[in-house]
């Protein structure tokens, strides 16, 4: 889930098959005690050849829950296996109603022509990567960046034409006690790259005529997990899960995660209970949504009468032979809940790290079961080498066929053009633009601790995989595969490139906010998003550069080509972002990763204006609490209307430094630890920090009210100055304006946490 911090589970019942297994939802199948053998029993006994397979006469939906302590549907058995077929949707989004029209090719087209050899590069397209000189520079740009970033563990496969040229892992899994990490055995979870098998699962229920892409998602889902329409006429269809475009807003904190299993719900439950709003129109424009990955997992588990679990062991790992993957977690087994991970595995997941200050710190295991289609998957570098080969093999992987050639072709199409040098999406898979004009696919993929990331490049025949296990690994895993590709394929680079003059008299162009797609749109937790991470500053240099900022810091960029094109690059790397321009003026811009849109907004949505506002009440609320001490005999005459309404201010003074001290005391505690703040949301600190402001703002409407009043003592002796009267009336002004801007942003709902 990289994305970015960017949901949720389904209720499946219990199948008593015996007094042993009661309350699991689906048990992976018992583990052989062969050692050569145990590890493959979680799998199929034998996978059934493609071309065997028999189309199934209709689609099954899972029976309804009988009355037990659970309400999840019971275990189907197992469901036949997907054949082949020819209504799968390969070509840009359809229009609503529009039909899937037969699939013509019956084997998947060649990859698209490598560029040309550049002159200076190590290697031609048609040349294999050395292994030694891989090694070499893998072990160097892996154990510079354990160093400095401080990463605990890495695991590393690289594939090419058919073979695995480096297999290797760096570093621990486990500290207490040590255990170095292992590619063909040390699982580390692999986050959203958890979805590319769940979008596997949907073609082939595609392929098997259960599934239309142009359809309604509603069709394929059990009733009580349909999309509600939420006032939009269009429906969300499949294909609009499969390019991030349903229109969902993001919401992750409280429920994405959790530490504790006791909280940990099913897939069916959690669809149910964290719906997210609806935002903008079906396929309006990519925005991640990890909700809609999940109920592309659950309809393809309704639509094949299978729980997802089992559904991507038969369907994916089994024929594909990938012993040592598994999107099941290590825990007891639980009533309505898949079926725990094999045992002959759980003692081979890495654990997670954050990195203090002075040692590594073990983190809590992060169940992710609750929405296990966009991010529960946990495997080795073994076996994503071999997922690899089976996606540059065209869904065929030694002589077995996981998905056939129309399913194929479509992980290479991208289903809605996309600026050039921005990522689009391939039926789920991200289509990115690499070093040296080379056309890649994949995924990348984020929990709290794990950083991962898989790219296929057909033109080169080639597959990267690389997954740390600590919270600083995010940039080692997103640097790897493009830095192979520039040390061997790409010419040498000139670093930084140069500022541009343009830019610097054109800079009003882009100047401005800009507040992205993907978050939270009400309440409590978007207001913190809006503060922490959801916007961005756009600014110009005196000397040309484009420079981006958010809490998370700062980064510079270039024009490439003219300025008003609005198409930047990075001064030291192949990054770019590309802004939408509309009568001569930026009103947007996408970053290279396609996942966002940020939108230009006006200056009242920055933080810094809130911070201003905040500044201006933190002030007047200390000068009114200091006025009770320092104020002369004289200035305390008053009316009895002035005597209540400078009760209320004061109790809002107290109200707004309390609101203040909480959210600075909570957004300290996230700086320094996110994990807690996504475990833990709703924060005790934050509800308090709300009802405080709340409470505050309420008040104002008083001393508004009150305000002819105050003012209409005149020169009575028993009355306030004409001093008072104004500092009264300014403070009244800037906790109103105050009062509005939170209310604006959603930070006086404490109940919406």
């Amino acid at each position: 889930m990289r994305s970015s911090f960017r949901v949720a589970c389904a209720a499946f019942a219990v199948l008593l098959l015996s007094s042993g297994m009661a309350g699991a939802q689906d048990e992976p199948p018992a583990a052989k005690p062969d050692a050569k053998t145990d590890a493959a029993a979680a799998l199929p006994k034998a996978p059934i050849p493609y071309t065997q397979l028999k189309p199934k006469p209709k689609a099954k939906p899972r029976p309804k829950p009988a009355a037990s302590t659970s309400d999840q549907p019971a275990t189907p058995g197992a469901a036949p296996p997907s054949p082949p077929s020819t209504s799968t949707s390969t070509g840009p989004a359809p229009k609503p109603g529009a039909a899937s029209k037969p699939a013509a090719a019956k084997t998947a087209a060649p990859p698209p022509p490598p560029p040309a050899a550049q002159p200076g590069a190590r290697l031609s397209p048609g040349q294999p990567l050395p292994p030694a000189e891989l090694e070499a520079f893998v072990d160097g740009v892996v154990k510079d960046a354990m160093g400095r970033d401080h990463i605990a563990g890495v695991t590393v496969s690289v594939v090419q034409n058919g073979q695995i040229v480096l297999k290797k892992g760096y570093g621990f899994a486990s500290l207490n006690p040590a255990r170095a990490v292992d590619p063909d055995r040390t699982l580390f979870r692999i986050g959203s790259i958890t979805k590319t098998f769940t979008w596997i699962a949907v073609m082939k229920e595609v392929e098997a005529g259960r599934m239309r892409l142009d359809q309604p998602i509603n069709l394929y889902l059990p009733e009580k997990v349909q999309v509600k329409d939420q006032g939009f006429d269009q429906p969300i269809r499949v294909i609009n899960l499969m390019d991030h475009s349903p229109g969902f807003e993001d919401r992750a904190l409280g429920q994405l995660f959790e530490d504790n299993f006791d909280r940990v719900r099913p897939l069916e439950v959690y669809l149910r209970q964290e719906r997210p709003h609806r935002v903008r129109t079906p396929g309006a424009i990519s925005s991640y949504s990890n909700y809609g990955a999940a109920l592309a997992g659950e309809a393809a588990a309704y639509t094949s009468g299978k729980p997802y679990e089992r559904l991507i062991e038969d369907e994916i790992l089994g024929p594909a032979r990938m012993a040592h993957t598994t999107f099941r977690e290590p825990h007891p087994v639980k009533a309505g809940l898949p079926g725990p991970m094999p045992a002959t595995l759980a003692p081979d997941v890495s654990d997670a790290f954050r990195w203090s200050g002075t040692g590594f710190q073990r983190r809590a295991y992060e169940y992710i079961e609750q929405v296990a289609p966009a991010g529960a998957g946990s495997s080795t570098a073994g076996d994503m080498a071999r997922y690899m080969l089976l996606q540059l093999g065209g869904g065929s992987l030694e002589g077995q066929t996981v998905y056939g050639p129309a399913t194929a072709q479509a992980f290479r199409t991208a289903i809605r053009p996309t600026p050039p040098n921005v990522n689009g999406w391939a039926h789920g898979l991200v289509v990115q633009t690499l070093p040296g004009g080379f056309k890649g696919y994949g995924h990348d993929g984020g929990t709290l601790s794990f950083f991962s990331n898989m790219l296929v490049v057909p033109q080169l025949n080639l597959g990267i995989f690389i997954s740390t296990n600590t919270e600083s690994g995010a940039a080692l895993s997103a640097r790897l595969a493009p830095a192979v590709l520039q040390q061997f394929y790409v010419r040498p680079q000139s670093f930084p490139r140069a500022a541009s003059p343009d830019l610097a008299a054109q800079g009003a162009l882009f100047k401005g906010y800009y507040l992205g797609t993907r978050r939270a749109y009400s309440g409590l937790e978007g207001f913190v998003l809006r503060i922490a991470r959801a916007g961005v500053n756009v600014g110009v240099s005196s000397d040309g550069r484009l420079i981006l900022s958010d809490m998370s810091g700062a980064s510079a960029w270039v024009p490439e080509g003219p300025v008003e094109d609005g198409r930047f690059i990075a001064p030291q790397d192949e990054s770019r972002l590309v802004f939408l321009m509309k009568d001569g003026r930026a009103v947007g811009f996408l970053p290279g990763s396609g996942s966002v849109l940020y939108e230009r907004v006006s200056n009242w949505q920055k933080p810094s204006r809130l911070a201003w506002l905040a500044g201006l009440a933190a002030f007047a609320a200390v000068a009114t609490l200091f006025g009770l001490v320092v104020r002369s005999r004289r200035d305390q005459r008053q009316s009895n209307i002035q005597a209540r309404a400078s009760l209320v201010q004061n109790i809002q003074a107290g109200l707004w430094l309390a609101a203040m001290a909480l959210f600075a005391i909570f957004t300290s505690n996230a700086t320094a630890d996110l994990a807690p703040v996504m475990y833990g949301w709703p924060s005790p600190l934050i509800i308090l920090a709300s009802a405080c402001a709340l409470v505050a703002s309420g008040l104002t409407i008083l001393t508004v009210l009150a305000l002819p009043a105050v003012w209409s003592g005149g020169r009575r002796v028993d009355s306030w100055s004409y001093l008072r009267k104004a500092s009264f009336t300014i403070t009244v002004l800037i906790y109103a304006g105050f009062a509005v801007m939170l209310g604006l942003w959603g930070a006086l709902l404490p109940w919406s946490a």
